[in-house]
């Protein structure tokens, strides 16, 4: 029998012995005290499934119900242990048959969004790393039990799609001369993609600058279908055993821009994948990997393929951060394979979905991409299958916390990536940050190398220039701001002490290289540079003081007593110095000394909850412009929330640095982290919320003030960005 009887002198002596016997998972089925102490009845937890009680004889009737035990018992707990594990079993059968079928409608089972969105990524596919990553940024308006569920699911595509790096323009892939070669497990498609690119090219470019490469000489007929294609498109083929390099074929192919290699495929568990890419990567020519990821192939396979050949790819010392989904047209679902890009950072260049060359093929669009791995039919996915879970994907000889470490760095890569894509300048300031790592001799040396190129030329709309003076309390002055076509900040800024003397010449300098065309002044410009603006049509706005006089119908005011009577009945909604507010303004029609037409401005930033004023100004602008210039009143006022960005950001990099850093480069990280970190503040659209939600759980803390937030969790960033750099560098060195 499956029960054990254990007697001890007190409960503690006998839940001892339970616990070394039957462990810790022990049942606990009867106990009783008795003159020896205490009794106590257990079995392993595993049993009761197993477990058949004897056989016991019907009770006789009886007027009140009572437990009848038969003449054989010896002990009656025993027998009511018998009892008891029965009633365990048909409450675990009563349990079972209660537990929600597969192909039960997810949204049944609770109200609660983060659930139901949970449950719909695991059933078509993707995993539940994945989407606990991306569900943990859900917006609280959406993660209300009312909350529209279209509008959550519209969210869900999105922070799916912003995830998913893809190839922006075809041009990008093609107009890159050089070599590629496509590897990947047998049969996924490596000879048909092959000839697909390679007639895409020559539609392009024509037949002249591309030649085709196989190295596949294990597969019967490889040659001949790779020659078959290459007649058909009137390209050179050539072939090449594995083991040569491609060196051995570089004479042969002068004069071709685009030379594509279709290698032997190969399971990713074959050692002979390190010595491909080491053959393709050993010569003095140049090789561009891309990956093969057949979409029909199991998550489980598809995650070893992507592990595997990146794996081999550095051990060969090259990069594989390209891949290209084949077979889509095969596949029932699209998420695994999506999920598996996604979490490892591929970039999707193309989706292959069919046989003809070359139509059935077409440059990676994440919405169309997302949108197919989200509308996968829920039964179809579920058949087979117990429960959404049962999809993940599985990891390959990653443990737990490497995949947690992975999904930092996956989250640290994104949010690097989209602001590239979203601040002007960004890419310049990284580079900014990797001359601060540069020993101090070669920093300024090295900066005014990059200055030179003039990475933002021809970039910004406009300039938002800084008082010229030194910040309060600093040793240093505010940084002029750029910026872009949507009055955002431009992530480099242009240092003072580096610009031409006198307004005219700065003006006309930034006009020049940055192709800024609007100018917000901090002071009111001296009659040759205002009459320089007037001629040049440009776009201008001026701060000025209370105390500035002008003409209104002939008679002369400051601006103070103009306005005094004067009811402020515009309102405009801004974030200004981290808080949402409202900038209530009006103007009047004024001439400066010269006769000059201008408008001029009063305007009040209020607390839009009780109305109080947190400040004042007073602006002037051409009257040729109108009033379409208050959005430029806006962006003044919040370009004043930039300079203590930079203060807090230029304290929390001279603590770190120690000093090292030249005080040009300091104030260009400083000053560049705060125009990102104001650029995500005052944005409203849907890619800057999530990308401020993806921020701030990098810094793993919620703040009250939004832009000092920002502004905290980029430096986070960009120091996680240079110690991963760093230690990669020591574990090449051998040090780690």
């Amino acid at each position: 029998m499956s029960v054990r009887r254990f007697v001890g002198a007190n409960s503690r002596d006998v839940m001892r012995q339970v616990r070394e016997t039957l462990g810790d998972d022990a049942l606990i089925v009867a106990n009783r005290r008795t003159e020896g102490g205490v009794e106590i009845l257990a079995m392993a937890d595993e049993a009761v499934d197993h477990f058949e009680p004897s056989p016991t004889s019907p009770p006789p009737p009886t007027p009140a119900p009572q437990i009848a035990f038969s003449a054989q018992d010896s002990d009656p707990l025993q027998a009511m242990s018998e009892r008891l594990l029965r009633e365990m079993q048909e409450m675990r059968e009563l349990l079972s048959q209660r537990q929600p079928t597969a192909d039960a409608p997810v949204s049944a089972t609770t109200d609660d969004p983060i659930f139901r969105l949970r449950q719909h990524l695991l059933s078509v596919g993707f995993s539940e790393e994945l989407s606990n990553e991306v569900l943990a940024a859900l917006p609280t308006s959406l993660a209300q039990p009312d909350a529209d569920s279209a509008l959550a699911m519209e969210w869900l595509r999105g922070q799916l799609m912003a995830r998913l790096p893809v190839l922006k323009e075809e041009t990008g892939f093609f107009d890159q001369a050089g070599i590629v070669a496509l590897v990947g497990p047998t049969g996924v498609g490596k000879t048909t993609t092959t000839a697909k690119l390679a007639a895409r090219f020559v539609m392009r470019h024509g037949t002249r600058p591309v030649a085709l490469v196989t190295t596949d000489s294990f597969r019967i007929g490889a040659h001949e279908q790779l020659r078959i294609y290459a007649r058909l498109l009137d390209t050179p083929m050539y072939a090449l055993d594995a083991e040569q390099p491609i060196d051995e074929l570089v004479g042969r192919l002068q004069g071709k821009q685009w030379v594509i290699i279709d290698t032997v495929g190969m399971s990713q568990r074959d050692q002979r994948v390190i010595e491909q890419i080491a053959h393709l990567q050993g010569g003095q020519a140049s090789v561009r990997l891309v990956l093969l990821l057949n979409a029909a192939s199991q998550p489980e396979t598809l995650e070893e393929v992507v592990l595997r050949y990146r794996q081999a790819a550095r051990a060969a010392g090259a990069e594989l951060d390209d891949c290209i989904i084949t077979k889509q047209d095969e596949a029932g679902r699209l998420a695994p394979v999506l999920d598996i890009v996604i979490r490892h950072g591929l970039r999707v260049l193309f989706g292959s979905y069919g046989q003809r060359v070359p139509e059935d093929m077409a440059v990676a669009d994440p919405a169309a991409l997302i949108d197919q791995a989200l509308n996968t039919p829920l039964g179809r996915v579920r058949e087979g299958r117990s429960s959404p879970s049962a999809s993940q994907p599985h990891s390959v000889s990653l443990p737990r916390w490497s995949r947690d470490v992975l999904g930092q760095g996956r989250r640290l890569s994104s949010v690097l990536t989209r602001l590239r894509e979203r601040i002007i300048g960004f890419s310049a300031l990284e580079s900014v940050w990797d001359i601060a790592s540069l020993p101090g001799v070669v920093q300024d040396r090295r900066l005014d190398a990059l200055l030179a190129s003039e990475p933002c030329a021809d970039k910004g709309l406009g300039m938002a220039w800084s008082p010229r003076r030194n910040e309060r309390g600093c040793d240093w002055s505010m940084p002029d701001l750029g910026l872009d076509a949507d009055g955002g900040w431009l992530a480099l800024t242009s240092l003072q002490h580096r610009q031409p003397a006198g307004w005219q010449s700065r003006l006309l300098r930034q006009g020049e290289t940055l192709g800024a065309a609007v100018h917000l002044l901090p002071v009111f410009p001296d009659p040759a540079t205002l009459a320089w603006l007037e001629a040049q049509h440009l776009t201008w706005i001026t701060l000025v003081a209370a105390t500035q006089r002008v003409y209104c119908q002939g008679e002369r005011y400051v601006l103070r007593q103009l306005f005094t009577d004067s009811p402020l009945t515009d309102h405009t909604d801004l974030r200004f110095r981290g808080q949402t507010v409202q900038l209530w303004h009006t103007h009047i029609a004024v001439e400066d000394d010269a006769g000059t037409p201008l408008l001029a401005w009063v305007g009040e930033v209020r607390d839009p909850e009780n109305g109080k004023r947190i400040a004042r100004r007073y602006w002037l602008t051409p009257a040729r412009l109108g009033a379409d210039v208050r959005s430029l009143l806006v962006i003044q006022l919040q370009s004043e929330g930039v300079s203590s960005l930079t203060k807090r950001a230029w304290q929390q990099l001279k603590d770190a640095d120690d000093g090292e850093v030249s005080t040009e480069v300091r104030l260009l990280m400083a000053s560049g982290i705060a125009a990102a970190a104001g650029h995500l503040d005052i944005a409203n659209d849907d890619a800057a919320i999530a990308l401020r939600s993806d921020l701030l759980r990098l810094l793993g803390t919620t703040r009250k003030r939004r832009d000092t937030a920002m502004l905290d969790a980029l430096v986070h960033a960009f120091m996680a960005r240079d110690a991963i750099r760093q230690l990669s560098s020591v574990s090449r060195e051998g040090l780690v």
